[in-house]
């Protein structure tokens, strides 16, 4: 419900600005959502929670497909489109699997958001490590 006009209103933005700055930009709200989690101790905050997460991904997914057909060649986007798949699929293991360690280890459902605060600023770093192409 709150993906997909957020997906056309990134959409919209990306003809302004450009597309890693957009996706930057989401990172580092994803990383303020994460710090916002820490600390979530009521019902209507889990529920604002939700919807600045589908807000967020709605934009995120369309725009960083879009962001990663620019940078692959374009005679192996097949097999660069299936490391894609694969990586996000390990990124969503690794994450829930690093969430449930450290809420098992310290028994505090509030710190297992922060390896995923963590990985958000990796991806934030890894991102910012790409070199901009000439049509950005």
């Amino acid at each position: 419900v709150v993906a997909f006009p957020f997906a056309i209103l990134f959409g919209r933005l990306a003809k302004k600005y450009s597309t890693r700055k957009l996706l930057e930009t989401a990172i580092l709200i994803y990383f303020g959502i994460a710090l916002f989690a820490f600390q979530l101790d009521k019902t209507w905050e889990f529920w604002m929670l939700a919807a600045m997460v589908g807000g967020v991904q709605g934009g995120v997914q369309a725009l960083s497909r879009s962001f990663f057909a620019r940078l692959i060649p374009k005679e192996r986007s097949n097999e660069f489109f299936g490391f894609y798949d694969i990586f996000g699929k390990s990124a969503s293991f690794v994450g829930t699997t690093l969430m449930g360690v450290i809420i098992t280890a310290t028994n505090k459902p509030n710190l297992g958001v922060i390896p995923i605060a963590v990985m958000f600023v990796i991806g934030y770093l890894l991102l910012r490590a790409v070199p901009k192409q000439e049509n950005e």
